[in-house]
């Protein structure tokens, strides 16, 4: 345990703050995943001490009854756990009713906690989470929203992770799928993430959304690029929900045999 002025730090306080650093915001549920608590009653009275503690920043999203708490590192909490000081400078309980930044990255975290704290199927494993403040590569204006690593059967399944929550342009998709193939053909990928090859998760907010980065995707390629919807993804990820840029027949994203 750590001591603050005020508080003895648990483990898993410190767990959710290092975690904090890598998810940037959370809300409760999240948090709650994260932390390994029960109970809604307890993971709230736990961020209400932390908050007050000053080692998280709390400001409320949405309006009404649809309000949530979000919460951020503070410059504290950072110390505490001794991680860097990332995610979005909001002011302490503010009440944000549209804020872009902050949605997506809740959805990211989502995709993020399903992967690494919920059930994953026999044989597959969970191996590591990358996120990204900058350009990933050199020359290449590419910030992916994460990067998975999952252990198969056949050896390591690379994936970059790109949630669209419909306010991206179809110009900004033709320049990412550029920028992903100039990433599989420059050798830049295998030196920096030491695989030798590595897919593109799409994960769109409607089936018409997903359709239409799909056809802007196959005008380019037919290879390295996987889509579904968010909700089937939230669903049933390792399941046969899998698109290709061009085919119609959906399927698994990972092999569970030799």
């Amino acid at each position: 345990m750590r001591g603050t002025s005020k508080m003895i730090l648990q483990p898993r306080d410190l767990h959710l703050l290092r975690e904090l650093s890598v998810m940037r915001v959370t809300d409760r549920d999240q948090a709650r995943i994260v932390a390994g608590f029960g109970s809604l009653t307890r993971i709230n009275t736990r961020l209400l001490a932390l908050t007050r503690a000053g080692l998280l920043k709390r400001f409320f999203l949405g309006s009404g009854g649809g309000r949530r708490a979000v919460y951020t590192l503070s410059s504290k909490g950072a110390a505490a756990a001794d991680v860097p000081l990332r995610g979005p400078r909001r002011p302490q309980d503010a009440l944000l009713v549209a804020d872009y930044f902050v949605r997506h990255q809740l959805t990211v975290n989502g995709i993020y906690c399903a992967l690494k704290y919920r059930s994953v199927p026999t044989p597959l494993r969970f191996q590591r989470w990358l996120d990204f403040i900058e350009p990933i590569a050199a020359g290449l204006p590419l910030i992916p929203d994460g990067y998975v690593e999952m252990a198969t059967p056949n050896g390591i399944s690379a994936c970059f992770l790109e949630v669209d929550l419909g306010h991206e342009s179809q110009a900004i998709w033709k320049r990412k799928t550029a920028n992903y193939l100039q990433l599989a053909l420059s050798g830049q990928f295998a030196k920096r993430f030491g695989q030798d090859r590595f897919r593109v998760l799409v994960l769109a907010n409607s089936e018409r959304r997903l359709h239409s980065i799909r056809k802007t995707v196959a005008e380019a390629t037919q290879k390295i690029f996987w889509f579904a919807t968010l909700e089937r993804a939230g669903q049933e990820f390792f399941g046969p929900i899998w698109l290709r840029p061009a085919d119609s027949q959906p399927t698994n994203l990972f092999e569970t045999n030799p």
